[in-house]
């Protein structure tokens, strides 16, 4: 799905911005997973640094270069005074405003440099995070070519969760946490599938050989005593509930 939301973003935008965009958007998201929630904030301004001359580009037709300093306050007051009629709302008001706070909380949170002793914590890390995938979610809603349908699943894939520990060989999966019983090794690869969710026969495959002979009863204890999955008779999806055990217990941390 990276590529095919790079390569739409790409028909109207610079193709160099573009891939720091998701570059960043991908890091600080790996980041917050794995619980590096400084470098997280960190990549949250580096996703500024392009979201900001992506809107340049959109609105004035070219952009800061690359490694030239840009004035986001001009900016965004130059953004703020355009017409109605000359861009979308979001563009000219609500994505600006988004990255501001990004970057207020990676400058004035101790988050790039020593500041005033105040420590980036999960809830910093968390706003950043939701503003990115958010930012992000709303180019791709602006500028795709594609059907309305193909738009918001690439919206969904982008921003869903990822495990770290799981690694996608061609569609197929591999935990990579040898430790994890049966129902949590299932758990995490729902994680990893998210809204799109798996079916027995996938899970089956990619679960170890051990799991598989109790596979069945495994998935129903998720779904029926757990609820931390939803069986349809065809696919397995994980729960909110689901999701917030996966985190709260950090499954998907290789460290824990």
């Amino acid at each position: 799905m990276r590529k095919a939301v790079e390569a739409e973003l790409s028909r109207s935008l610079d193709a160099t911005l573009v891939r720091e965009l998701l570059d960043a958007h991908a890091e600080a998201k790996r980041n917050f997973y794995l619980g590096g929630l400084r470098l997280a904030e960190v990549e949250g301004g580096r996703f500024c640094e392009a979201a900001f001359r992506l809107l340049e580009q959109i609105c004035f037709g070219s952009h800061t270069r690359l490694g030239a300093k840009l004035d986001t306050e001009k900016l965004i007051d130059k953004l703020r005074n355009l017409g109605s009629a000359a861009q979308p709302e979001s563009v000219r008001l609500h994505i600006p405003r988004a990255l501001r706070l990004v970057y207020d909380i990676r400058n004035k949170r101790d988050a790039a440099h020593l500041a005033d002793g105040i420590d980036p914590n999960l809830q910093d890390a968390t706003l950043v995070v939701s503003a990115l995938d958010w930012g992000l979610a709303e180019f791709i809603r602006l500028y795709h070519s594609v059907s309305p349908n193909d738009a918001k699943a690439m919206v969904e894939d982008i921003v869903a969760r990822t495990a770290p520990i799981v690694q996608d060989f061609g569609g197929a999966l591999k935990v990579l946490k040898p430790g994890l019983g049966a129902s949590d090794h299932c758990l995490v690869l729902l994680y990893q599938c998210g809204e799109k969710g798996a079916t027995f026969e996938q899970l089956r495959a990619w679960v170890r050989p051990a799991m598989r002979r109790n596979l069945k009863r495994t998935l129903q204890g998720l779904v029926d005593d757990r609820d931390v999955a939803y069986f349809d008779g065809t696919k397995y999806r994980i729960t909110r509930l689901g999701e917030s055990e996966v985190e709260d217990r950090r499954l998907v941390d290789p460290r824990y």
